[in-house]
């Protein structure tokens, strides 16, 4: 079983409180003293320049030795989740992510024994629609991340991973994408990659359900009527299909089976099936409230726990029985320590007392199933 530690997203903290001995004091204050420091909070080696960030580490560094309060992880941010980044389908654009950003995050987070998790790739439109771009495309994409674990384990980096998505353009997005995914990484380098896990990541997913040929069926009716309906996922069909062709429904039902990638089964929609199923492959996994309906990264609050279908008590048992699994030489070692840590994102116009009362009742409501940290999973679920 798993160490389990309880950690905090300095995200919260972006624009506000920015010096790293600002945001270790806030998570000391509240308990906490293992932090994933996001790029956001001004350490993306995209803004900053290499004298910036070797002094920023070096702040860090004094901060821990004062607080007690560690970066256990360093974490990408919105400015390279926001681009088609590793994806591009610019070799140059994908080139620069991979070595002006990813390798120098990797060379950051060793300098603090910390672990590093990202995501910073997506498929266009145009790529998602042709069959053999999307498998070109991916394939690059998994060479790059076998490139990136093999740069981490050289510099004896702590755990490397790619965070799970929801939606086509952004894999891995499926359980068996994702075992696909990590398969062939370590298939092919032999260095391990794993998954960041997001309790609020599974909301998206029944969204693009298989339809069945009664539903192509419908759909084609309705689109020979001129009224095709935009809630029906039926892929990306190519410029040739022709709702009004005798063989139409037979014509859409092949493009769908080419296009197998950009559909879903129910399973892929609930969280604690990722749990269960790669949990012993997750070194972090991001805490978020969440109705199910949205990835809104809400805080454990009263109010919207009320409503939430994230319970830290059955979250731990669906990590048990991932480790209860029995074990799969086609992935990479398990996991040893987890950090389940908490990625509560803070409104613009929201006030600085709100957001610091957010994170401290979210840290409370934690604590009574983590009430220490590095407890093996076994205990905390007994």
């Amino acid at each position: 079983m798993p160490r389990i530690t309880l950690a905090l997203d300095n995200c919260f903290a972006s624009k506000r409180w920015t010096e790293p001995g600002e945001w270790m004091d806030i998570a000391k204050d509240m308990g906490i003293y293992a932090v994933e420091a996001s790029a956001d909070n001004e350490c993306d080696p995209l803004y900053s320049p290499p004298d910036a960030l070797h002094d920023w580490v070096a702040a860090v560094q004094m901060a821990t030795r004062r607080t007690g309060v560690r970066v256990a992880n360093l974490y990408s941010g919105h400015g390279s989740y926001a681009t088609l980044g590793l994806a591009h389908p610019d070799a140059r654009v994908r080139d620069h992510i991979q070595h002006n950003w990813l390798d120098v995050m990797i060379g950051t987070a060793a300098e603090l024994d910390a672990g590093l998790g990202f995501f910073c790739h997506a498929f266009s439109q145009s790529v998602l629609g042709d069959a053999q771009r999307y498998a070109a495309a991916e394939t690059d994409l998994i060479a790059r991340l076998g490139q990136l674990a093999q740069v981490a384990e050289g510099v004896g980096l702590n755990g490397i991973s790619v965070e799970q998505m929801y939606s086509p353009h952004q894999i891995p997005w499926t359980l068996p994408g994702a075992d696909h995914l990590l398969r062939e990484i370590y298939r092919l380098g032999g260095a391990p990659m794993y998954l960041t896990l997001d309790a609020g990541h599974a909301i998206g997913q029944r969204g693009y359900l298989k339809p069945t040929r009664a539903q192509v069926a419908a759909y084609v009716a309705a689109a020979r009527a001129g009224d095709a309906p935009a809630d029906v996922w039926i892929g990306l069909p190519d410029e040739s299909f022709d709702p009004n062709a005798p063989d139409a429904v037979d014509c859409l039902l092949a493009q769908i089976e080419r296009q197998g990638y950009l559909f879903a089964e129910p399973d892929d929609g609930d969280p604690y099936h990722w749990l269960r199923r790669f949990g012993a492959y997750s070194p972090i996994i991001h805490l978020q409230q969440t109705d199910g309906m949205s990835s809104a990264h809400r805080p454990f609050t009263a109010q919207f726990n009320a409503t939430g279908i994230i319970q830290p008590e059955k979250l731990l048992r669906a990590l048990a029985e991932a480790y209860a699994r029995d074990d799969d030489p086609g992935l990479p070692p398990r996991c040893q320590d987890i950090y389940l840590t908490l990625e509560i994102f803070s409104g613009t116009a929201q006030k600085p007392a709100a957001i610091l009362a957010n994170i401290r009742e979210s840290v409370a409501y934690w604590r009574q199933y983590i009430p220490e940290d590095g407890l093996p999973l076994d205990r905390l679920i007994s």
